[in-house]
């Protein structure tokens, strides 16, 4: 399979508006209410602070890290019939090498919970307790979960292990209510900080994923919020893990134990990458409208940084399937 790389310039802010879908068309003229300049920078927009008058001219560039690409579709098409849009970008070389429909609307589901494990590394305490509230106990009898019961009491830390291996929807929630007191104080905050990061594509509802009109990224957004998640070590660890033993009480004082697994096929021996290709770690995400959808953080012998995404496969093995295809021509 052969694919065409497409060179990342240097963009500003600007980028994550005006490389748009249908950008790329020479013949349309295409203008957004709300773009940014091109020439402006970050702290214009105020998404950095300072004091200093002198950073409007010599503040870096909103992008400078990113990939970037002024198309949807980059590189020959890779059994996509079996995904909604998917995505390769290559953190070492800052390139977009592989995109299909990489600014489409798409459910998120529970890659949703990359975002939420962010804000919790970046505003929570590890070391704080929580306590499991009946909103989030009350869980769909089909829905992905930790079996976390009203009243149970543990640490932020290992409610991140919960919501990223096991992908609990009531751990989500109790990380939401812990951290803001509320579910929708902490979607507002989930939502200014997608903002902030460039994610402008995306809206979220809940801290979970669950399917909502409303609740929606892109595979571009998602590779942002990925990207600054694993800035953070923790996140990393957390992403890596395959099985971990979670000990706590429970609402009478009574000690509990769980054993908790990976989602990720890669990481648990059951699905190899490609050769030449070592599987970091990644958040699944699966329910009806939103498909199978896998972000995932890998290394090639280069020691290259490769982000790639799947987002609505139609199958399970069809989501890793496809993520082989697409990461096969970059694992030399």
């Amino acid at each position: 399979m052969n694919y065409t790389n497409k060179k990342c310039t240097l963009c500003i802010l600007s980028a994550f508006l005006l490389l748009l879908p249908g950008c790329a068309e020479a013949a349309t003229e295409v203008t957004f209410s709300n773009a940014y300049h091109i020439y402006d920078t970050s702290k214009k927009y105020g998404l950095i602070a300072s004091d200093d008058s002198s950073l409007q001219d010599t503040a870096p560039y909103f992008a400078a890290d990113y990939c970037v690409s002024d198309s949807e579709n980059v590189g020959e098409s890779a059994s996509s019939y079996v995904a909604g849009a998917s995505g390769v970008f290559n953190l070492t070389t800052n390139e977009v090498a592989y995109a299909q429909n990489i600014y489409k609307r798409m459910y998120p589901a529970s890659t949703t919970k990359i975002l939420t494990a962010y804000l919790a590394l970046k505003y929570g305490d590890l070391d704080a307790v929580y306590t499991v509230s009946h909103r989030a106990a009350d869980q769909a009898s089909d829905s992905s979960v930790c079996h976390l019961k009203e009243g149970d009491q543990m640490t932020l830390q290992q409610l991140l292990y919960g919501l990223l291996m096991q992908s609990g929807n009531d751990a989500a929630v109790a990380i939401a209510e812990g951290m803001s007191g509320s579910v929708e104080d902490f979607v507002e905050l989930m939502n200014e900080e997608a903002r902030a990061i460039g994610a402008l594509d995306s809206h979220f509802v809940n801290p979970e994923g669950l399917p909502d009109e409303d609740h929606y990224t892109t595979v571009y957004d998602l590779y942002l919020l990925f990207q600054a998640a694993i800035q953070d070590e923790r996140f990393l660890d957390l992403i890596q893990a395959q099985e971990y033993t979670v000990d706590y009480i429970d609402i009478t004082g009574m000690p509990v134990q769980q054993v908790w697994k990976s989602t990720n096929k890669y990481l648990l021996g059951t699905e190899d990458a490609p050769s030449n290709i070592t599987v970091i770690g990644g958040k699944t995400g699966t329910t009806n409208a939103a498909g199978y959808c896998l972000a995932l953080l890998s290394e090639n012998d280069k020691g290259e940084q490769i982000v790639s995404i799947v987002m609505k496969a139609d199958c399970r093995n069809n989501l890793y399937y496809y993520m082989n295809e697409i990461l096969r021509g970059f694992a030399r």
